[in-house]
């Protein structure tokens, strides 16, 4: 369903699991990220009115899923560390090319939202899966769901805005790009390194 090119590594459940702490921090700064991604395209695209209206539900949600893994780190006796570079992220919006048109640039950006919450759905499969904590486990299977939702969410909205044929070409070169750089990740305790 979610047409990612390279699967990650089911051991890479392994590594989170040496540093519970660590992948929960890094969770919390995702979900933040998600929440300053739907407010940008509230100010860069204020025209998209339907947009717009989902975005405000998404900043609602994103921002209630941050205080799920925060109410998590405090209950397990943790302090929210402190954000650190996505490596992920960083090298994936490097794929398409600066500039172009405004639909362009939304489009653009409504893919990379599209494949962060592909791979976050991913990842949060394999910790629903995988993970010896059932009670963790069972969190990342609610919140795979909505991983899922977005990805379907933003997806859709990028071929309502742009030609469904070119979207659909960008769509797939850009998981192709992914799938390299997941090769290069997977080694830590990050959602999506």
């Amino acid at each position: 369903m979610l047409g990612l090119k390279l699967p990650t590594d089911p051991r890479w459940v392994n590594i989170v699991e040496k540093n519970i702490e660590e992948i929960l921090t890094d969770h919390a700064f995702c979900e933040q990220k998600a929440t300053s991604t739907a407010i940008s395209l509230i100010v860069s695209f204020p025209e998209y009115t339907d947009l717009v209206q989902e975005m405000i539900a998404l900043v609602k949600e994103e921002m209630s899923h941050f205080k799920m893994v925060h109410d998590i780190i405090l209950e397990r006796g943790y302090t929210l560390g402190r954000d650190r570079k996505d490596d992920y992220v960083v090298q994936l919006i490097k794929f398409f090319p600066k500039g172009g048109s405004r639909t362009t640039q939304l489009v653009h950006r409504l893919l990379y939202a599209a494949l962060i919450e592909a791979r976050s759905c991913e990842r949060f499969r394999l910790l629903s899966e995988e993970l010896e904590d059932k009670k963790l486990a069972s969190f990342y299977k609610k919140l795979m769901i909505s991983e899922a939702n977005h990805y379907t969410m933003f997806l859709g909205y990028a071929r309502q805005y742009g030609d469904r044929k070119e979207v659909d070409k960008k769509w797939q070169d850009l998981l192709e790009y992914e799938a390299q750089i997941m090769k290069n990740l997977g080694n830590k305790e990050t959602v999506h390194g």
